[in-house]
């Protein structure tokens, strides 16, 4: 365990022995815990404001951000199939336990929010209430396919910190008007890192190539039926004002599904939003202690 600038650093091993990384905001023996999961490619460093938020305004409350296996500090897997849903929602379910989680609330940025519709089935009573961050059972093709296309595009490394930031404004800042140079900023120190002198992003590699490999001329599986087992639980959607991922019309549909859905707009934001910016943290903090 080391201990950084408002948050410990904890390794606990997967069930097949990879070693995995997460952050534990607040007072590790607080009552209550928030669990963050990230998206296809990015990791726990996404969280880190909105979890220092969290914390700020409730000391009962602890939050876990996560490194799904893959990316930011959690180890590479050998076998590359292991990058899917169900063995990412294992490792969830493994991070629970290792850190004394019995309930939580969670919030799910992208891919993580798919997971939490796979862990709704495998262990509803971990659930307190969820936060969807631009995700929901069905997924826009027009959003896959751009993701797709940023993540398989040929780029060299880039070779300072602001050549990383202006690589993240070409591939994100006509979706993210609400974002300063600062933001930006921030954004590209979460999706890269440098590592023996070079700047790369923290990711395995591998993970980006099988999105390339999706054939996204039919539409993907989508999971109406694991959204239906939220019934009954306090659920929230952040959209992304810009985001074609999640669009109008699946989250009019969520909320005739889940008739007390709380919505919320990212205003000036893609996929998927900044959850710290623009008092979108405090809607969370209210939603998530029942104010």
């Amino acid at each position: 365990m080391g201990q950084q600038s408002g948050f410990s650093e904890e390794y606990y091993d997967s069930s097949d022995g990879l070693k995995l990384y997460a952050r534990i905001y607040g007072d590790p023996k607080a009552t209550r815990t928030i669990v963050c999961l990230p998206g296809l490619t990015r990791n726990s460093r996404d969280f880190h404001d909105l979890a220092v938020q969290l914390t700020d305004r409730d000391s009962s409350c602890r939050v876990i951000t996560l490194d799904s296996r893959g990316r930011g500090l959690s180890g590479w897997d050998d076998n590359k199939q292991n990058y899917n849903l169900v063995v990412e929602a294992g490792d969830v379910l493994t991070a629970c336990a290792a850190f004394g989680v019995t309930k939580a609330s969670f919030i799910g940025t992208s891919r993580g929010g798919l997971i939490l519709h796979l862990l709704i089935a495998m262990r509803p009573e971990l659930i307190e209430s969820v936060v969807l961050n631009d995700v929901g059972p069905e997924l826009g093709i027009e959003g896959l396919r751009h993701i797709q296309s940023y993540l398989t595009s040929p780029r060299p490394a880039p070779k300072d910190w602001e050549e990383a930031t202006a690589y993240v404004r070409d591939n994100h800042g006509a979706e993210f008007t609400a974002l300063s140079a600062d933001d930006f900023r921030d954004m590209a120190a979460a999706i890269y890192r440098e590592v023996d002198g070079m700047i790369r992003p923290d990711v395995d590699p591998a993970i980006a190539r099988q999105f390339a490999d999706l054939d996204l001329s039919k539409p993907p599986s989508d999971l109406w039926p694991q959204f239906d087992k939220f019934a009954g639980l306090p659920v929230m959607v952040v959209k992304g004002e810009n985001s074609k991922l999640l669009t109008e019309g699946i989250v009019a549909r969520m909320a005739e599904k889940h008739a007390g859905l709380t919505v919320v707009i990212a205003e000036g934001q893609g996929h998927a939003p900044v959850l710290h910016l623009e008092g979108i943290g405090a809607a969370i903090g209210d939603f998530v202690s029942g104010g």
